[in-house]
């Protein structure tokens, strides 16, 4: 039976050693006031102690001393398992410092094996992750020296197919953030922008003896609508209300409260911009000639992902021409239809058709449910391979990414051909390169694997390569240079400034 309590009194029933699940999806729908009530209490008596994070697409809220950035930094946390780290500003560069163990596996797949868990099974089988860094055969999930756990990920063969088999720690304690409780104590989640991996969340903790702690905006006297529950009350044992704080009306076009034509999105996705972005926005020349382009890849009624950087030019071009009300748009977070947003709101969505669980979500995208995706890179390498989670000296980690390519049926990658001090014009159509980036994105060799080109080859998959300048398409043996814009110099912008040879289509396009 649940109970209405404080925060404070929620974070005293996590004991040591649990391993905690939260809900949260990157920066949004995170359970707040419940990771700073745990940070008090360690503080205060450095308990609880030793945990494990487990979260598919990571948590944090762009804030290095907001959520659970404090109890982690401090000590209180051994191992941490995400998808993404993106939004955790502190916790992503103490793992570079091997402060504690710290694994990146697929979003979906630990959505899955969190599914898997609900259902008393130990794991899940996925062929996403074969081929890249995750995969033990490559290097395996840890992100640091300390980092040796060799349970979560395992090759497997099934009736003479290989799989990765994906094993997370018993979950004890589910952090979540709901918009109401009703009398019972089920939890809707009517104004919230996600549900996640909610439900499966819970019933693996309750399969696993824990305990379920639910953040919610309010509790209500009335019942809640069977089909508006999301966790029916004899889940929960902990409800915390938390009043939430004013926000701007442009937040509630991501609620689904109201309907927003497709003639709308672009101004309440301005009205957002303005209040989420993570990095100042500015002019592109480079990104806009990639979006135009890539764009014209789409065709009607193609389902598809657009990631986040340069790819969400193709939107901007996609609308321009008319094609982005011909296709349907989704998101990893479980959004159908609409426009995602973008920034510290991203997993949103404007005007969404339909917000799903997450792991159906990636049922649809493990199984090429996709018709198209548009993902950005940090390096691309002579084999076709794709870098796009590990920098030098910096670490987001892969989030939806390998799930998103892995058996998509045409993956267009969009990506500047180098970086830091590349400056670009365009004039009446033609492309001139002003000034050369220092840090080349075309290596002989990437330094961690995040898309497969082997894989791909085997899948049969439409790769394509758009930049600036020109566009290639994974071939047998590689890269093939299919496009070069006008006024661009093939020796000399292209082939010169590669650090390996390529194929020249047969008849290259100017």
């Amino acid at each position: 039976m649940y109970r209405i309590m404080t925060a404070d009194e929620a974070a005293d029933i996590i004991n040591d050693g649990d391993v905690i699940c939260t809900n949260s999806f990157l920066g949004i729908e995170n359970p707040v006031e419940l990771h700073e009530a745990i940070y008090r209490r360690y503080k205060a008596c450095g308990r609880p102690k030793h945990l494990t994070m487990v979260s598919s697409a990571g948590f944090g809220v762009w804030d290095a001393e907001k959520a659970a950035e404090g109890y982690i930094r401090d000590g209180a946390v051994d191992k941490l398992i995400c998808g993404h780290f993106g939004a955790m500003y502190s916790t992503k560069m103490l793992v570079l410092e091997n402060r504690f163990e710290a694994y990146n596996l697929p979003l979906g797949c630990i959505s899955h094996a969190i599914r898997a868990q609900a259902g008393g099974l130990p794991g899940a089988l996925s062929k996403v992750g074969l081929d890249i860094f995750v995969d033990p055969r490559i290097s395996g999930p840890g992100i640091n020296d300390i980092s040796k756990d060799d349970t979560l990920v395992k090759n497997v063969e099934v009736d003479g197919e290989e799989f990765l088999y994906y094993k997370l720690p018993k979950i004890t304690v589910a952090l979540i953030k709901g918009t109401a409780a009703d009398t019972k104590g089920n939890i809707s989640f009517d104004n919230m922008f996600i549900s996640g991996d909610a439900l499966s969340i819970c019933q693996a903790v309750k399969s696993n003896g824990g305990k379920v702690i639910v953040q919610v905006d309010r509790v209500v006297s009335t019942h809640s609508r069977p089909r508006n529950t999301i966790i029916p009350g004899c889940f929960v044992d902990a409800i915390v209300m938390v009043k939430p704080e004013p926000r701007h009306a442009a937040y509630e076009a991501l609620t689904g409260n109201f309907d927003i034509p497709y003639e709308q999105w672009p101004d309440w996705n301005e009205m957002l911009e303005g209040r989420t972005s993570t990095k100042p926005s500015a002019g592109n020349v480079a990104a806009d000639i990639i979006g135009r382009r890539a764009s014209q890849e789409l065709n009607p009624e193609d389902i598809v992902n657009i990631g986040v950087g340069i790819p969400e030019h193709v939107s901007k071009y996609a609308r321009i021409s008319g094609m982005l009300d011909k296709v349907t748009l989704t998101v990893e977070s479980g959004g159908i239809g609409g426009f995602p947003a973008s920034g510290k709101v991203f997993g949103s969505v404007i005007g969404a058709e339909a917000m799903i669980d997450m792991a159906n979500q990636f049922d649809l995208y493990d199984n090429g449910g996709l018709d198209i995706c548009f993902m950005g890179g940090i390096e691309v390498d002579k084999e076709g391979n794709v870098n796009a989670h590990r920098g030098p000296g910096a670490f987001a980690g892969v989030g939806g990414f390998a799930n998103i390519t892995a058996k998509t049926k045409t993956v267009v990658f969009c990506l500047t051909f180098n970086t830091k001090g590349l400056v670009v014009e365009e004039n009446d159509g033609a492309v001139t390169i002003k000034q050369e980036g220092e840090a080349p994105k075309f290596v002989n060799e990437v330094a961690s694997i995040s898309f497969s080109a082997k894989r791909a080859r085997v899948n049969n998959q439409k790769v394509l390569y758009v930049t600036e300048r020109c566009v290639f398409e994974l071939a047998d043996e590689g890269l093939r240079l299919i496009e070069v814009y006008p006024g661009v110099d093939v020796e000399r912008d292209v082939l010169a400034k590669l650090p390996f040879k390529v194929e020249i289509a047969e008849y290259l396009h100017y």
